[in-house]
């Protein structure tokens, strides 16, 4: 087992397999993951409350931590190789607690759970679930893909395919941005809406 697999904790494959069905989503549940976390991770590991993204599939929990302290007029080298090093040394301190919190959250919310950490200006992140997507393409968009292996910018149509989903996510962030934050809008509304589902009594 990779060292990547071993932090996503054990449950990560029978979270999933319980049930055929998707995992409750929604602002509400998002919010309640998020309390669910910020209630387990110790206080100690990060500077300040660390960043939860959600889907259907995955929980991510990303920790920002204190900077190291560096001499005065310490160059651009030494300032990442510091904040490299303060970010593995709590991924190695941290790995068996992270497993056990990732152990309990995954059954209960149904996703895998999984790592990274912040400082400064670095980013890592330790784990996360690779899940595949099946879709049915034509072929002008299969043409497509095969000119990005040909030209050695993926090895695979699958690989191809996830360049472009991350090409438009880097160049439209801030559209994707105001539509996931539409759709959570109408989830709210929807659920501050009438909750009974019966019909009204008459009187005979």
């Amino acid at each position: 087992m990779t060292q990547g697999a071993q932090e996503t904790g054990r449950g990560s494959q029978r979270a999933r397999r319980r049930s055929a069905s998707p995992p409750p989503s929604g602002p509400e549940q998002e919010r309640l993951i998020g309390a669910w976390f910020a209630g387990r991770v110790p206080d100690t590991w990060f500077a300040s409350s660390p960043t939860i993204a959600i889907d259907s599939d995955e929980i991510q929990v990303v920790g920002t931590l204190a900077l190291p302290q560096l001499p005065d007029g310490a160059g651009e080298d030494e300032v990442r190789v510091a904040e490299q090093a303060r970010i593995s040394g709590f991924r190695e301190e941290s790995r068996h607690a992270r497993m056990r919190i990732a152990d309990e959250a995954q059954p209960a919310f149904r996703r895998t759970v999984s790592w990274g950490a912040e400082c400064g200006s670095s980013r890592v992140l330790f784990t996360t679930a690779g899940v595949p997507v099946m879709t049915r393409l034509r072929m002008d968009d299969r043409q497509a893909l095969d000119t990005l292996i040909e030209a050695g910018v993926a090895r695979s149509r699958s690989e191809a395919l996830a360049w472009c989903v991350r090409l438009v996510a880097q160049h439209e962030a801030e559209w994707i941005s105001e539509l996931r934050d539409a759709m959570s809008a109408v989830e709210e509304v929807r659920n501050k809406g009438p909750k009974s589902g019966g019909t009204a009594s008459t009187t005979q």
